[in-house]
């Protein structure tokens, strides 16, 4: 079987280097896929080709990760604003108009401020571990996360540095999978020397600290599903401990069709599901976007 080629790009926006990965015909119907926490459109190797045949897709590293530019926090502000802004300016500079998402951990939140700023553009929204509602969060990863952006200070940063290690980066792959020898180690390994660079320590704790700006957004995201009833596939490791199937099963709160698949896997769940998750989207899309 000849996959579709797979091209690594850089675009420019607002003055910043910021990698993509693009395969498929541009004028089929685009799907943009958002990583999170700590990874990088590397997450999204194997689902590229397995959709590119039908779609055009898109997978931009933010800024900060990956292979995109690094700024430091002076120069930057690391907020999850300024990050939508950045990818709203990838799309734009690509002429994607309208599109599909695929939305897991920190993409959530970026996917749905893009959603926000023009909700017609959406066509389809697949969350992986991708949170909209406070049912999803799990304690005791969120009690720490809340306590340091509640009170900023050595004693509750700790946790918030120690969630940079590489035992916690591993534990993000293998936690709550059925079978861990389905993940490679390559994942956490690739992804620690991206976060060992120096100085993304502190662009790191900032986007911790900006987290509860998306918390405060959840209202008026759940009024966008209820006004939209857009299209929403969730594809959900239900192992996960930082957003548990909870938060799967709340979009049908504002979304009563929403389509939910819990999964024996955990936060990373494409690494050791990709062929279901591929099949439930390529379903998916077939049916929301015919």
């Amino acid at each position: 079987m000849n996959l579709p080629a797979v091209h690594h790009r850089t675009a420019t926006v607002n003055g910043l280097e910021v990698f993509y990965r693009e395969a498929g015909d541009p004028q089929a119907p685009a799907v943009v896929l958002l990583h999170g926490f700590p990874t990088s459109s590397h997450m999204f190797r194997h689902l590229i080709p397995a959709l590119a045949d039908r779609y055009h897709v898109i997978a931009p590293d933010h800024i900060g990760f990956g292979q995109s530019a690094m700024p430091t926090p002076a120069e930057f502000p690391y907020t999850f604003d300024a990050l939508t802004e950045v990818t709203a300016g990838l799309l734009k500079q690509l002429g994607v108009e309208r599109f599909a998402m695929y939305v897991q951990d920190y993409g959530a939140p970026i996917g749905w401020r893009l959603a926000l700023q023009d909700p017609d553009r959406i066509t389809a929204i697949i969350t992986q571990n991708g949170n909209g509602y406070e049912e999803g969060f799990v304690k005791p990863f969120w009690d720490a996360v809340f306590a340091y952006t509640t009170d900023p200070g050595p004693e509750t940063e700790a946790p918030m540095r120690g969630a940079l290690t590489l035992e916690s980066t591993r534990w993000q792959y293998l936690n709550g999978v059925a079978d861990p020898s389905l993940v490679s180690p390559d994942n956490w390994i690739h992804d620690q020397a991206l976060l060992d660079r120096p100085g993304n320590d502190e662009i790191q704790l900032k986007l911790f600290r900006d987290y509860p700006t998306n918390v405060d957004l959840y209202p008026q995201v759940h009024r966008y599903f209820r006004d939209s009833q857009v299209p929403l596939l969730a594809v959900w490791g239900a192992g996960d401990e930082i957003f548990g199937p909870a938060g799967a099963e709340a979009f049908r709160q504002d979304l009563p069709d929403a389509e939910i698949h819990l999964l024996e896997s955990g936060h990373f769940a494409l690494e050791s599901h990709l062929g279901t998750i591929t099949a439930h989207i390529r379903d998916f899309l077939a049916r929301v976007l015919a």
